[in-house]
């Protein structure tokens, strides 16, 4: 018997996984299923008017499904938002538990509120009776120490979520240092929740990897993996295999496209390139041995300049 495909999400990368992004990267690549927005920003008393809320606009997101995220620890300012984003349509939110940066992390949001698990269950216990859409929760194996996510699960049994996303790092490691997927088997045993596996997943033999590992496991997050390639969700999922000069050639219309949609959205040089080289940081591995002309996409000062290095990267 066939396998079924796995449900794959692009991860919310902040500062660059917008809805025009993940418009453009849908348009030119297969594969995924739905999007976790990055989240949105807390506001005290505030209803949220449309501009505020312009990424998750169901008008600005009309190829696939998203996910609005909130990092809301107040749990009535929780339940405005999450009863505005009903009202545009959304039937399935999520909660960050999982943000690593330090300054979110020290205000007791993202993963910086999992050495609290007595305010995590608080929040729940007052905003799941009154919440009339599915919520899930994205978080880390910790904050400080694997213990904390460990002793947080089992107390998340009772509360009725849609399904709990593991970033296999702890919170104080941010970016760095290497997954843990045996600390994801443990959460697996000690969660009743449907779990989906994220984290480094950065080529297709990773991914065959883990899903041999977890084979009942059948939803997983890509994010800087499919930054850095943007057909991996393809070959996951098995997609006919394309020639290298196809591939260059949709990498090249893929990047057009998003640099004539950054041109028109953006108004200064400045923010323009902040964004496209913020990409570079990681499309660069689709284009192996080229680390120089990297150098010179991030010291360029100009758009004219700039094109003509990522001409000359795709001509190389």
């Amino acid at each position: 018997m066939r396998q079924p495909q796995p449900f794959i999400y692009l991860a919310p990368i902040r500062g660059l996984t917008d809805a025009l992004f993940r418009e453009t990267l849908f348009s030119h690549f297969k594969g995924f299923d739905a999007a976790v927005a990055p989240f949105i920003n807390p506001q005290k008393k505030s209803l949220y008017a449309d501009k505020m809320l312009r990424d998750v606009l169901p008008e600005n997101n009309p190829t696939l499904p998203i996910v609005p995220q909130l990092l809301h620890t107040a749990p009535e300012d929780f339940l405005v938002l999450a009863r505005r984003l009903a009202a545009l349509g959304y039937t399935h939110i999520n909660w960050n538990l999982g943000c690593p940066v330090p300054m979110v992390a020290r205000k007791k949001r993202g993963s910086g509120l999992l050495p609290y698990p007595e305010e995590i269950v608080g929040l729940l216990t007052r905003v799941l009776p009154e919440l009339e859409i599915e919520l899930s929760i994205k978080t880390r194996l910790g904050y400080h120490d694997h213990a904390e996510t460990r002793a947080l699960l089992p107390e998340l049994n009772r509360f009725r979520l849609k399904e709990i996303i593991i970033h296999t790092r702890l919170g104080k490691q941010l970016y760095k240092g290497t997954t843990d997927p045996e600390g994801f088997a443990v959460c697996r045993q000690l969660s009743r929740h449907p779990l989906t596996y994220n984290g480094d997943i950065n080529d297709l033999a990773t991914f065959k990897t883990l899903a041999s590992r977890f084979p009942t496991v059948d939803r997983w997050m890509l994010g800087r993996g499919a930054l850095a390639n943007p057909f991996l969700a393809e070959e996951i999922k098995g997609y006919p295999h394309q020639d290298s000069e196809t591939r260059k050639m949709r990498l090249y219309n893929f990047h057009d496209d998003l640099f004539t949609r950054y041109t028109e959205r953006f108004s200064g040089p400045s923010h323009l390139l902040g964004r496209v080289k913020h990409l570079w940081l990681y499309l660069i591995r689709s284009f192996p041995g080229n680390n120089k002309l990297l150098k010179k996409i991030l010291k360029s000062s100009n758009p004219v300049n700039y094109r003509e290095i990522v001409e000359q990267l795709f001509a190389g």
